[in-house]
Parts: C-alpha cells; sequence; structure tokens
C-alpha cells in the first residue's frame, strides 16, 4: 500500500464521519466503508474482481444521491474519486512483443 492510497482511505472515513447519518443512510456508510475497504486491501484491480464491483457500486450511490438532491455533485465526485484512489493504480501491460 502506497501513503496516497491511506491517505484516500483516511479521507473516506472522514467523510463518513462527517457526513455520518445526517447525510447517509445506514446501508449506504455501510456500502461505502465495503468499497473502500476492498479497494485498500486489493493489489491488482485487473484480477480481483470484488474491488472494481464495489467501485461500481460506489458510482451508482454517488448517481443517486445527486439525482436525489441529498448531496451536491461535487462532494459526489470527491467521494467517488477518493474511493477510487484507495486502490491500485492500473499500470498497461507491459509484455514484450
Amino acid at each position: 500500500m502506497t501513503p496516497e492510497r491511506a491517505h484516500a482511505y483516511q479521507r473516506v472515513m472522514q467523510t463518513l464521519k462527517e457526513m455520518g447519518p445526517n447525510k447517509l443512510l445506514g446501508h449506504e456508510q455501510e456500502r461505502i466503508r465495503h468499497a473502500a475497504d476492498n479497494l485498500i486491501s486489493s493489489r491488482d484491480l485487473a484480477q480481483d474482481i470484488p474491488a472494481p464491483a464495489a467501485m461500481a457500486a460506489i458510482e451508482r450511490l454517488c448517481r443517486a444521491l445527486v439525482h436525489g438532491a441529498r448531496w451536491e455533485q461535487a462532494a459526489a465526485l470527491r467521494l467517488a474519486n477518493d474511493i477510487s484512489q484507495c486502490g491500485p493504480t492500473l499500470l498497461p501491460d507491459l509484455r514484450a512483443a
């Protein structure tokens, strides 16, 4: 794990603490934690099926929060970006031709 990933995870946890039950339902908070935990523990997104699935669930959640007028788009994008940054970076396939 890199320091950048650890900081992203901390930002997600801070968002949960700040927004908590005032802006997120219990199952929404759990979905966010689940995604961040899956991504922070992932070593390879191409081989780790739960991590990308969790990220897709977060993207759906963020869209629903914005469309339901519960969150501003900027806050939802920031959360999705922070969760994404919890995971490993996708590197291009560097196999020799």
